[in-house]
């Protein structure tokens, strides 16, 4: 009882000395000392960790745009030992692409390393652009192909080309989107979906070869037409998603 009557004084509580961890404060203002675990407080009701999250949520995010670019850039160097091989119009184009999207990791890392939200925003919008321009390229290379068909060779490395850069792609979508999701990072998800929509490019690579190989020339644009259709509507949710991510960061 002694104790609680001398708790209040006209000095506001500051009646408690510091160092001590057997006493209590008793009023429950926010603030809170940690004297037992001798962490650094900051008088206001929390305490960090050895940590700042914003750091680690920067390494975290800098990791799986790092591991995926490694994914993507083994993916087009292989694809470019096939093309080497083959001389495949069609594979050049597949390759230029990926080493295009590659770029795309670029923006994402500054903003990751700068722990910026304004630049992970624009990241995420050179991202859908990105993804925007896979799409004209496609429907451009489609809607030639139709006007002008041409003959397709080396067919057996052209599919090998296309199971590459759909495995690729399709890893570095993992990467991403799960990492985007775990760290909020409409930008990370919006790239996620960016390889994705270059793992279906790769497949109407596959498509296209199978097609040719049993005589269905025409099929070839139509599938490059299909697929031009799946990257617009990956746009578009990638947008929404990158937007979205605008208001409430």
């Amino acid at each position: 009882m002694v104790a609680s009557q001398l708790t209040y004084e006209p000095l506001g509580g500051e009646l408690h000395r510091h160092g001590s961890t057997t006493h209590r404060h008793p009023h429950s203002g926010p603030h809170e000392h940690a004297g037992r675990s001798g962490n650094a407080d900051h008088g206001h009701g929390h305490t960090h960790g050895l940590v700042d999250p914003s750091i680690k949520r920067s390494r975290q995010g800098l990791e799986a745009v790092g591991l995926s670019l490694l994914v993507l850039g083994l993916t087009a160097v292989a694809q470019t030992v096939l093309f080497v091989a083959s001389g495949s119009v069609a594979l050049l184009a597949d390759l230029i692409h990926n080493f295009g999207d590659a770029a795309t990791a670029i923006p994402l890392a500054i903003a990751f390393a700068l722990r910026s939200a304004t630049a992970e925003r624009w990241a995420g919008l050179a991202v859908v652009f990105a993804i925007f321009a896979s799409a004209c390229v496609a429907g451009y290379e489609a809607i030639d192909r139709l006007i002008d068909p041409r003959e397709v060779d080396h067919l057996g490395a052209l599919a090998a080309a296309g199971v590459i850069g759909f495995g690729g792609n399709w890893i570095a979508a993992l990467i991403r989107s799960r990492a985007g999701r775990r760290l909020d990072s409409p930008a990370l998800v919006a790239d996620g979906a960016h390889a994705r929509a270059d793992a279906y490019v790769s497949l109407a690579v596959i498509a296209s070869a199978a097609a040719v190989a049993i005589g269905l020339e025409r099929a070839d644009p139509v599938i490059g037409l299909a697929i031009t259709a799946v990257i617009l509507k990956i746009t578009w949710d990638s947008w929404r998603t990158v937007r979205g991510g605008a208001h409430h960061h």
